[in-house]
């Protein structure tokens, strides 16, 4: 993704309700939660927080970093209106400076596959240094169509990428609600 591109979508997700905030977290989340004990949380793409204060409300130690001001902005603003602890950072997830420690699930809806394909092995090494022995890392996104032109999108190699260090626990491939490819896979660290 060229800086242009970048800076642009940046520009307008800072101004306009993104389409993806649906300001509710998802039945596969809520399934996760409902099958495993609170511990520590990271979610990458945080947005305004949805996900992250749905965590909190269960008992997590949630940790939410997002690369728009205004996003990290409304994130505390909810969680503070929500009176759930949780901490948002301002930063790119392909970089995740200052985070140290381990998580237990690291979460990210719909924020990989938007990822330059430059600052994907950034974002892997992330996961491979932040999620806990034996914790899980749950991703939803888009698969990639090679038909079109972008080059956004979880394509086959992302998977054989991620099988280097995280063992495949289940992958469900279905269309979004506008139709478009999507999948949710969720992985254990090895």
């Amino acid at each position: 993704m060229s800086r242009f591109s970048h800076y642009l979508r940046f520009l307008l997700a800072s101004f306009v309700k993104a389409p993806w905030d649906t300001g509710i977290s998802p039945l596969e989340l809520l399934d996760f939660i409902r099958t495993h004990s609170p511990a520590r949380a990271l979610d990458l793409g945080c947005g305004t927080g949805t996900n992250a204060i749905t965590l909190a409300q269960h008992g997590w130690q949630v940790t939410g970093v997002d690369f728009i001001p205004r996003s990290i902005h409304q994130a505390r603003r909810k969680a503070k209106q929500a009176s759930v602890q949780t901490r948002f950072i301002l930063d790119s997830v392909a970089r995740l400076r200052g985070l140290d420690g381990s998580f237990d699930l690291i979460l990210d809806i719909g924020c990989y596959h938007g990822l330059s394909l430059s600052e994907r092995p950034a974002y892997r090494g992330n996961i491979q240094r932040l999620l806990e022995h034996g914790g899980t890392f749950l991703l939803y996104g888009f698969l990639h169509d090679p038909s079109a032109r972008m080059t956004t999108g979880f394509s086959s190699d992302d998977f054989v990428q991620f099988s280097h260090f995280l063992t495949l626990q289940s992958r469900l491939e279905s269309p979004d609600r506008r139709g478009r490819a999507s999948v949710w896979v969720e992985y254990s660290s090895v």
